[in-house]
């Protein structure tokens, strides 16, 4: 009787020890599932389902200069003419609902040459949501860049750069590539407040194939708009020519 009371303390404190060790290896994985999920939620060069493009691979001095967000009164004005007086076509991802408040700045940008992108309808974080909500920001948003007269094709850029499984498993469906970046210069703080800064910091990181992306369309980024000039400068004093995005993945190697 003896040894099977012993034989009962001891299986249960087996047990207890078990579930004090599983508890830590639980969190351990949850903790490693979410930094992860994050990791892939945020990268900029893989998503799941189809490839996304970063950068594209050439030897050739060729980037694209792509501008996310609006179009907003004023600001998109003075783009466009900064990028007429350089004489260099762009690509803007723009908002669906930017485009149904400001349809006439739409057409401008359409008019001048350049090239548009879908930036989503809302500008919503793009991920946990239904499969319907991806249709319809994206849909929207294409039929409102059509109206404005664009012929092209639609790549996408998603909000934040953010995506994980649904996005991709809509963009994938679709053939529809996502386009990212891999020089971002107002996205740092200490560089974002100087237009010097702004506009050094794009010309030393830019490489051949580069995509950089800027934020012209608010007010509180001044210095992204005064800087634009600035950079194409500098990038064809080092030899780059600007290309749209179309334009830029015809450069890809195989």
């Amino acid at each position: 009787m003896q040894d099977t009371s012993q034989k009962l303390v001891k299986k249960k404190r087996s047990k207890k020890k078990l579930v004090l060790i599983s508890i830590p290896v639980l969190v351990g994985v949850l903790a490693g599932l979410w930094y992860g999920g994050l990791g892939l939620m945020n990268s900029r060069s893989f998503q799941f389902f189809c490839p996304l493009v970063q950068r594209v691979n050439t030897d050739q001095k060729v980037v694209a200069l792509t501008f996310d967000d609006g179009p907003a009164p004023g600001t998109t004005e003075k783009l466009l003419q900064t990028l007429a007086e350089a004489r260099v076509k762009a690509t803007f991802f723009l908002i669906g609902d930017q485009i149904e408040k400001y349809p006439a700045l739409a057409h401008m940008i359409v008019a001048a040459g350049h090239e548009v992108g879908n930036h989503s309808y809302s500008h919503q974080r793009m991920i946990f949501k239904p499969y319907s909500f991806y249709q319809d920001e994206i849909e929207r948003t294409d039929r409102l860049i059509r109206q404005a007269g664009y012929q092209g094709d639609i790549y996408f850029r998603p909000p934040f750069g953010k995506k994980l499984v649904g996005l991709p498993q809509y963009l994938c469906e679709h053939q529809r590539k996502t386009i990212m970046w891999d020089v971002e210069p107002d996205s740092e703080s200490d560089v974002a407040a100087s237009t010097e800064k702004l506009a050094d910091y794009t010309i030393s990181h830019a490489q051949p194939g580069s995509i950089v992306i800027l934020h012209t369309m608010y007010e509180s980024r001044a210095t992204s708009l005064d800087a634009v000039g600035s950079i194409i400068k500098g990038l064809q004093a080092r030899g780059y020519s600007f290309k749209t995005m179309a334009e830029l993945l015809a450069y890809q190697h195989a």
